[in-house]
């Protein structure tokens, strides 16, 4: 009887293996265009365009205020380490200085030849002579015995203070791996709107960004009201800070920029309250916990006010339901109304 035998698989080759790759290719295209992914997105409306770079740029003011915070626990963290390396320089240098004394005395003990007392009081010519040598020589014993404790009091400083900066160098590298991480987020959701946005002509874009006519006229060079024009700051220091922020009216959108020239959202209120000698955090989150909450209907010239779940913008109100702030790349610092976004809360710092 015949053995039984599995029929041999015939390999693809030729016009059956490239019909084989034709049918895979098309099948992993048909999967990709029901996924999503892949093509490109249809033309889009300028009101769906605006909804979606809207959203990116939230999501990117998001993480530019994690990047503001990450900035600037990475420079505290440098500033420290700085600090503790110049104090461990120092330590070292005088580390040094006690060792080299310590030297000196076991060198002067050598060269005495460490004869017993009582054997050099014995062949003493003058025993009145030798015993106030003696009492010398007990007080520099003392003083050597002082010189070695604090040798060996500053080593453990020295090593305290290596430890510390290795424990700061470490705070140092994780902030910094922060803030590449939080500005690869940032730059991908702009390149991302500028992409949408490149779909738009001039004028409808132009529409975008500047929006009504009430937004229009909020532009530096067409701007007729003036610090106190919707009210009244309540003291120097507010009234420095609005005045501030209505100079800084046309300054471009720059995110992680403080001022002079261009500002980010948190960016513009520091750089405000600075000209006014008060000193706030860097980024929304931290600048709502640096003053007096104060309610949307209490709310005075100079207060900053916040917006968005997640406390991700802050403007400067100026009164009468009107806010400065730095929206977004699109826009410049302008004036606008607080109602235009979700209001998350308020704070009175001056």
């Amino acid at each position: 009887m015949a053995a039984h035998r599995k029929p041999r698989q015939r390999s693809l080759s030729g016009h059956t293996a490239r019909t084989a790759a034709t049918i895979a290719l098309a099948g992993a295209a048909t999967a990709t265009a029901f996924d999503g992914t892949g093509h490109a997105d249809p033309r889009l409306s300028p009101a769906e365009v605006k909804t979606r770079v809207d959203a990116l740029y939230r999501e990117a003011e998001v993480a530019t205020e994690k990047y503001n915070g990450a900035k600037e626990k990475s420079e505290s963290a440098e500033k420290s380490l700085g600090e503790l390396r110049d104090e461990a320089a120092r330590k070292t240098e005088k580390l040094n200085t006690a060792r080299a004394g310590l030297g000196s005395l076991a060198a002067a003990q050598y060269r005495s030849g460490g004869i017993d007392p009582a054997v050099q009081l014995a062949l003493s010519s003058d025993p009145d002579q030798y015993l106030e040598r003696a009492a010398l020589a007990d007080r520099a014993d003392s003083r050597q015995a002082s010189a070695v404790s604090g040798v060996q009091k500053q080593l453990q400083e020295l090593d305290q203070l290596h430890t510390e900066a290795d424990d700061t160098l470490t705070r140092l590298k994780s902030r910094q791996a922060e803030l590449k991480k939080h500005k690869k987020t940032v730059t991908g959701k702009l390149a991302a709107a500028k992409e949408l946005l490149s779909q738009l002509t001039g004028d409808q874009r132009a529409e975008l960004a500047g929006g009504g006519e009430q937004d229009r006229a909020s532009r530096a060079g067409d701007r007729k009201d003036s610090p106190g024009a919707l009210g009244k700051a309540p003291n120097a220091r507010a009234s420095a800070a609005v005045s501030y922020a209505y100079k800084a009216l046309g300054s471009p959108y720059v995110w992680g920029a403080t001022g002079p020239d261009a500002f980010d959202c948190s960016g513009l209120t520091q750089a405000a309250y600075r000209s006014a000698g008060v000193d706030l955090p860097r980024t929304t989150y931290a600048q709502i916990a640096a003053g007096q909450r104060v309610p949307r209907s209490q709310l005075r010239p100079g207060d900053l006010v916040f917006f968005y779940q997640g406390i991700s913008h802050v403007g400067l109100y100026v009164g009468n339901g009107q806010m400065i702030h730095a929206p977004n790349p699109s826009a410049p610092v302008r004036l606008a109304p607080i109602s235009q976004m979700p209001f998350a809360g308020a704070a009175r710092v001056a």
